[in-house]
């Protein structure tokens, strides 16, 4: 069938017009994604300008002091490093497995009819902002530790030789304990909705033929759904982790803002955040200002270690396939 002459003349016309619209859509994404590139360089420099007086002033000292004191300019990151890392720790802690269990059962186990409206619960939590959470933890959820949970605990592990060191201190519901618990149910719905969206992609033929053979459904879990969906699950625990360790309004309101270590969990503690939300609007002298900048930058790095560690992880996992 001989082609229409005016067909054979547009072509190498729309053959032209569409390179040049790969030309143009190539340079628009490599634009976008060397923006985020530039604006995260940007944001480390202007952190690393803005903190540079206190590092040079007190530099390594700066990480390891529990001293902070802006009437004499003596500053020192380990206690807000501490309360940050130690309320993350505990959220992951709870609310891995607790996300884990929720998309499971929606995905796997829930009756058709539930799984929309649990769903739709865990969206709901989601867009809850974070100042309304600190504002429970405070006025609701810390009084009921208080006078019902922390006690309880203290009796329980009191005498015990790690957990009642955790769990001692006085029972008076603000501390890191319940920064914690807050932080756990801030995160638990991101969490569940990343993994609740990767294990439904699993094929369905790969369970159908595992459930042939005669396995049970945790061995289904185990040895076809995580395989298949491990880096959207780990990608949503960094989300969640990353999520506990730059909240700063709900922590703010339950952790107590006390500058010194706790010795145990139910005690008064900080974090970077919360640090950074009380102080800066207050803080007067170049020094002062530096010093929270440098708290800003250490954050910065210690989320940027935990994304390089959860990439280590996965080429990790990458390499062990198939064996």
């Amino acid at each position: 069938m001989t082609a229409n002459p005016d067909e054979q003349r547009l072509a190498p016309e729309r053959r032209a017009v569409g390179a040049l619209g790969d030309r143009i859509f190539h340079g628009v994404t490599a634009a976008s994604a060397l923006l985020v590139l530039a604006l995260i360089a940007g944001i480390a420099v202007s952190l690393v300008i803005g903190a540079w007086p206190a590092l040079a002033k007190f530099g390594f000292g700066f990480l390891t002091s529990s001293q902070w004191n802006p009437v004499t300019d003596d500053f020192g990151a380990l206690v807000a490093i501490f309360g940050t890392l130690v309320s993350s720790a505990l959220a992951m802690a709870i609310a891995v497995p607790v996300s884990f269990g929720i998309a499971l059962f929606v995905t796997e186990l829930s009756p058709v009819w539930l799984r929309r409206p649990i769903s739709t619960a865990i969206e709901l939590l989601a867009a809850i902002p974070s100042i309304i959470y600190g504002m429970w933890g405070l006025f609701v959820f810390a009084p009921f530790l208080s006078d019902n949970v922390q006690p309880w605990l203290n009796d329980a592990f009191g005498d015990l030789p790690i957990l009642g060191y955790l769990f001692s201190g006085p029972p008076i519901g603000i501390g890191v304990f319940t920064a914690g618990l807050v932080l756990a149910i801030m995160v638990i719905p991101f969490i569940t909705a990343v993994m609740r969206d990767t294990f439904e992609v699993v094929p369905p033929v790969l369970k159908e033929s595992s459930y042939a053979l005669g396995a049970t459904t945790w061995e289904v879990v185990r040895s076809v759904i995580l395989p298949y969906t491990k880096t959207g699950v780990i990608g949503g625990i960094m989300l969640g982790l990353g999520r506990a360790l730059g909240e700063t309004m709900a922590v703010t309101f339950v952790i107590g803002n006390a500058h010194n270590i706790p010795n145990g969990l139910f005690y008064p503690g900080n974090s970077i955040a919360a640090t950074l939300a009380n102080e800066f609007t207050e803080a007067s002298g170049g020094m002062y200002t530096s010093a929270l900048i440098a708290l800003g930058l250490v954050l910065f790095v210690i989320t940027l270690i935990v994304l390089v560690l959860a990439r280590l992880l996965l080429l990790q996992l990458s390499n062990q396939e198939g064996r």
